[in-house]
């Protein structure tokens, strides 16, 4: 299934790229590699790579192909060949000169080399993503320091108490809901929690947009970018930016509702064998505001968690009791019942016609007593 994909010079989802040629696969690549290697030339004027401007007015900013050729000592023919994907043996040399002539970054050609050369559509769908044991021993042991496993799509694979803290609880959540995009285009918290909403969103695409390069027929990966192409303008225009980000380290500052202000380091650490699941882990500075902030914030979140498990337990017993009195109530009934004058029914002795009160008391029992998952 083609990528929603944005137009790059528009703020919606570029739909024409679905048909754009007889193999869906080349198709959706062509137009994500078009779409990439033109908002790479729109960001670099002549004059910053040393030609002289041409003259006559420029219909769009940035390079024009044929400088991007001359710079990268190709034919003007073969590079617009090459923009438009209808070349699949493009050598390292070749789209490191590209690279180098529209000075791509490390994550920008890694992104460029994936567009390049587009894998074949898989036989079956990607299976679905577990948690290591051992990566989950190692989050849920940090206590004092929020940590997440990020997967496929940026979903959310695990969350430990800290994170869940500062977060949301994710695992409160469906499970489709359980991705860091929707949660930071989708929820409002979201806005409120950090404090520069704007880079932490367009990260969030970015590292979309790589995911998308080495994914590019995920079916899920295109369901959630076009939801939230069609829900909010910001991923919308964003996307159509065609940025490309690893996340790796930096600082993060957050206004959390319940603490205040704090400032924390992340670090992501990517486990060798699955490049696509990663644990985020946030800390802050020993003994800094924010460390004791963060402390705070964990047993403020404890002391809620066991709050709510006492008041299941409660809930549960009190409805276990009130079961058990209606039940005996009704018992009492039936005895009452039995022993009214001859000629009078049971029913009639109660109040109410023949055969309700045993149904009554079912109901009365279910409604008592705790429900089941499958009755929730």
């Amino acid at each position: 299934m083609p990528l929603w994909t944005g137009p790059g010079r528009g703020a919606g989802p570029n739909l024409e790229c679905m048909s754009e040629q007889s193999s869906g696969d080349r198709g959706r690549g062509n137009a994500e590699l078009r779409e990439f290697l033109r908002s790479r030339r729109a960001r670099i004027g002549p004059e910053e790579v040393g030609l002289a401007p041409q003259s006559g007015a420029r219909r769009v900013p940035g390079l024009r192909r044929e400088e991007v050729a001359r710079l990268a000592g190709v034919s003007v023919d073969y590079y617009v060949r090459l923009e438009r994907g209808r070349t699949t043996n493009a050598s390292e040399a070749v789209l490191d000169a590209v690279a180098r002539a529209l000075r791509l970054n490390d994550t920008e050609r890694t992104h460029l080399y994936a567009l390049a050369r587009p894998t074949r559509r898989p036989s079956r769908p990607l299976p679905p993503q577990r948690v290591r044991p051992g990566l989950r021993r190692v989050m849920d042991s940090l206590t004092y320091t929020p940590a997440i496993v990020v997967g496929h799509r940026s979903d959310v694979l695990a969350a430990n108490d800290a994170a869940r803290a500062l977060y949301t609880d994710f695992e409160a959540l469906p499970v489709r809901e359980r991705n860091l995009p929707r949660y930071l285009f989708l929820d409002e918290s979201a806005r409120e929690l950090y404090v520069n909403w704007e880079a932490a969103a367009r990260g969030a695409v970015a590292s979309l947009h790589l995911y998308a390069g080495r994914h590019p027929h995920d079916p899920k990966l295109a369901e959630l970018i076009g939801e939230l192409s069609l829900r909010d303008a910001d991923f919308r225009r964003w996307w159509a930016d065609h940025d490309v980000q690893r996340r790796t380290y930096g600082t993060k500052d957050f206004h959390h509702p319940v603490v205040g202000d704090l400032t924390l380091d992340y670090e992501v650490l990517t486990p060798d064998g699955d490049p696509d699941q990663i644990l985020g882990i946030y800390t802050a500075e020993p003994g800094s505001p924010s460390d004791h902030a963060l402390r705070l914030l964990l047993s403020d979140w404890s002391a809620s968690s066991s709050s709510r498990s006492s008041g299941t337990a409660s809930a549960s017993s009190s409805s276990r009791s009130s079961g058990t009195a209606s039940a005996s109530s009704s018992t009492g009934s039936s005895r009452a019942s039995t022993g009214a004058p001859s000629g009078t029914s049971s029913g009639a002795s109660s109040g109410t016609p023949s055969g309700t009160s045993s149904g009554a008391s079912s109901r009365a029992r279910r409604d008592f007593l705790p429900r089941t998952g499958a009755e929730s």
